[in-house]
């Protein structure tokens, strides 16, 4: 029969609800009933589709995940307030003493209470005490390990407890509260004081960038789009060794609509058991997630649940999907009393509905070119429509495939060797279940291509210069000091630090005109000088010629107020100032600028900051006599010296806990762009490891259904290794054409959604080659992994019958 048209469709009659459930459950006891072939069929539906939903239960908990984790930290959240409470018996003093070890950023506050009954931060029992500090369980595991010996020197506090759940956004948190004295805040250089923790009057957050919120949008999309189709392509395994039963029920009276439901009756079965091992994964992986982190982010087991109405539209989708998908699938197939006509002349793919899709993907992107996250409303609608183009668009792409393998492999002829022919012929048979085994790393790599563009672009405009210059300094640290003594000893420490190979130390402070016509002190005018050696002198001015004694001036720009750039050679200065900033103008202690001071040209410092006023070196002027000095150290360190900014750091943390030292970078991101990269990269990861286990269980199946003909193949004299690569040629001809009609979907895709931002055309070459190299390894990686069941299923015992 398989030369000949299948039969008419039978007349359908209206079917009852009862009989709809009759013969669904019958359909359910074949699988359990069916013998070891339907156990091993419903086992691998039950493990595609419960794959597939584990990753879909993982999905619907990240709002809720991220919602928990943001709520943790809004409660923890120390902000000050633009008129900080007075100190009493309910107020707290902090200082922010965050640091850095090893690319790995730990928050830290030091606090001291100013009365009896201060607010405490969630998750510890009581404040700590000066010399104590609470510290994170992954804070604590860092200090004990012998990885953390260099980051314990940091620390001169003694440990009394761990910070609980309720103080942590994720078990991964690097976090600690130190005590400290009140005298000790007088060297922190910044402090402020809360009366209570949380944001509670915090305005709302900006809006997201629009591009930004595309990225998200066509992220979930790439991401779950695969995931979808894997649980169509598994509720369709073994359909072969199932329609020959389905003859049987034929055979006893039973009509083919009859035969149509059971069928579906078994994938039903099949993908409820999925849900139930879909469920199982997810618990299993919410409790190793609760353990790892990735890219910086973690979550505990207790964050990761799943959102009510998408874990229900899950627990229906997926068995209504299971029942339409078999019921689809045979249409094409007419089962009748004496054998299935499966292999007859199929008829065309159609090609004008496989086009319509993407076209109409792009009718609804088009509208929103230049126009997407505009001021001009339909903010949500607008996300909608660019999201349901997306999804018709990878849709339209993967549905292009079946059509493409079709055309390509019947043009193939009987030339070429055993494997090739081998593989072309099995192809020109059955070419729809090599597309659709293919059709999940398609629409993956197509996706991914369109994101690759989009977060190129999204990451150069996002990207900014920081004016930063870290080939002439790698490090820049503000030291809080009272006086210049204090300067002077604090550079020093820098200079012997282990590390260190070069120290440009700069001291600034403010002085005063002495000839002034005002007696309010805050209207008499000022001009800044730094202190500084002549080597520091020539990062921040432009001087040809310096040796010890000399002074420079810079002028000060037309903004700075009148009476600005009063210093000239030979003028008189007031060093004499109040504790509160404001010039003393009955104390005064003067200073004559040099009649040899010479003027000069500023220049950008390492730190991407520009100086103007007086710039003298120590001979000229002591560094001693500046009432209220600030100290800049910008630091040069050893190459040779692996850890040399932990021990920068660990010297900061000696003259002041709450010391930032910054680590000199030309372009700096934002950090919503941090977290989306990392969320669509932990997204990428899971999508990828999916794509690769579905593969392997579609092609284990497509070899179970072939085991007796590889027996007889291999009975009749055909070698092991011609059997295999006809298998790796059956999957390079569709994954090649799958490849080439994803970088097509991908580029149309990537192009609209960059115009729809306004940004110009630019395609990631390098991105490019990656994931299509990423998809041809995938497909590579399953044919290896699926070559040692091929060889057991070429025994003779496969020629076994009943």
């Amino acid at each position: 029969m398989s030369g000949q048209d299948a039969p008419a469709e039978e007349p359908r009659s209206r079917v009852s609800v009862t009989r709809w459930a009759a013969d669904l459950a019958m359909g359910g006891r074949f699988a359990v009933t069916g013998g070891r072939e339907s156990w091993a069929r419903t086992i691998m539906t039950a493990v595609g589709v419960g794959l597939g939903v584990a990753l879909l239960l993982l999905a619907s908990s990240v709002p809720a995940a991220y919602e928990l984790r943001g709520e943790r930290s809004d409660r923890r959240a120390a902000l000050g307030f633009a008129v900080d409470p007075k100190p009493g018996p309910d107020t707290i003093r902090l200082g922010q003493a965050n640091t850095t070890y090893r690319d790995q950023d730990i928050d830290g506050l030091v606090m001291a209470p100013d009365g009896d009954s201060p607010p405490k931060p969630p998750g510890i029992g009581h404040l700590p005490h000066p010399g104590q500090m609470w510290v994170s369980p992954a804070l604590k595991k860092l200090l004990d390990s012998d990885d953390g010996k260099l980051l314990r020197d940091r620390f001169p506090y003694r440990t009394i407890g761990t910070i609980s759940h309720d103080g942590l956004s994720g078990p991964s948190d690097l976090r600690y509260y130190a005590g400290i004295t009140h005298k000790t805040f007088d060297r922190t250089g910044s402090d402020y004081r809360i009366d209570r923790w949380g944001t509670k009057n915090v305005g709302k957050p900006e809006p997201l960038n629009p591009a930004l919120l595309l990225l998200i949008i066509v992220g979930c999309v790439v991401l779950l789009l695969p995931v979808l189709i894997f649980i169509a392509t598994a509720a369709r395994f073994g359909g072969e060794r199932r329609d020959r039963r389905l003859a049987a029920l034929r055979l006893v009276g039973a009509d083919i609509h009859m035969t149509r439901r059971i069928a579906a009756g078994e994938s039903l079965f099949g993908s409820l058991l999925g849900l139930a091992v879909g469920t199982g994964l997810f618990l299993l992986t919410r409790e190793i997630i609760g353990g790892i982190e990735v890219w910086g982010i973690s979550f505990f087991a207790s964050d990761i649940v799943p959102s009510t109405p998408l874990a229900l539209a899950v627990a229906v989708a997926v068995p209504a999907s299971a029942v339409i998908v078999t019921l689809v699938a045979l249409r094409g197939i007419a089962i009748e009393p004496l054998g299935v006509v499966r292999n007859a002349t199929p008829k065309r793919r159609r090609l004008w509905w496989r086009l319509l899709l993407p076209l109409l993907g792009m009718a609804l992107l088009l509208p929103l070119a230049g126009g997407f996250g505009s001021g001009s409303g339909g903010g949500d609608m607008k996300a909608y429509q660019a999201a349901a183009g997306a999804v018709l668009v990878l849709v339209g792409t993967t549905s292009l495939l079946p059509w493409v393998v079709e055309a390509v492999v019947e043009r193939f002829g009987g030339r070429g060797s055993v494997p090739w022919q081998l593989a072309t012929r099995r192809l020109q048979l059955s070419s729809g279940t090599a597309a659709r085994a293919v059709s999940g790393i398609t629409v993956a790599v197509a996706g991914a291509l369109a994101l690759q563009m989009l977060f190129t672009s999204v990451q150069a405009e996002d990207a900014t210069s920081t004016g930063q210059d870290p080939t002439r300094a790698q490090l820049m640290v503000n030291v809080p000091v009272a006086n210049g003594t204090q300067a002077h000893d604090a550079f020093d420490r820098y200079r012997t630090t282990k590390g260190v190979r070069a120290l440009l130390g700069v001291t600034e402070d403010y002085i005063s005109d002495v000839h002034h016509s005002k007696d309010d002190p805050s209207s008499v005018p000022e001009e800044a000088i730094t202190v500084a050696d002549c080597p520091s002198l020539r990062e921040v001015i432009r001087i040809n010629s310096c040796k010890n004694g000399d002074v420079f001036l810079v002028d000060s720009p037309s903004y700075y107020g009148e009476g600005a750039g009063f210093a000239k050679p030979g003028a008189q200065a007031n060093l004499a100032y109040h504790d509160d900033g404001t010039p003393d103008l009955r104390k005064k202690k003067l200073w004559t600028i040099p009649h040899s001071a010479r003027k000069v040209k500023p220049r950008q410092d390492p730190g991407g900051g520009e100086r103007t006023g007086i710039f003298a070196t120590p001979g000229a002027f002591d560094v001693a006599d500046l009432p209220d000095p600030e100290a800049s150290a910008m630091i040069r360190l050893d190459p040779k010296v692996p850890d040399g900014v932990e021990y920068v750091r660990n010297a900061s943390a000696v003259l002041s806990p709450t010391i930032d030292v910054l680590r000199l970078t030309s372009t700096e991101q934002s950090d919503e762009f941090t977290v989306i990269r990392k969320a669509l990269f932990i997204g990428a990861t899971a999508t990828l490891l999916l794509i690769g286990a579905s593969m392997i269980v579609t092609t284990l199946e497509q070899l179970r259904d072939r085991r007796r003909l590889l027996s007889v193949l291999v009975a009749f004299g055909t070698r092991r290794t011609t059997l295999s690569w006809s298998v790796l040629w059956q999957t390079a001809v569709p994954v090649v054409l799958g490849l080439a009609l994803s970088i097509a979907g991908g580029l149309a895709l990537g192009v609209m959604l960059l115009k729809m931002v306004g940004q110009p055309l630019a395609v990631d070459w390098t991105g490019l080659a990656t994931m299509t190299g990423v998809g041809g390894g995938v497909i590579l990686l399953v044919t290896l992994v699926s070559l040692p069941p091929l060889w057991r299923m070429m025994r003779p015992e496969g020629l076994r019958t009943e």
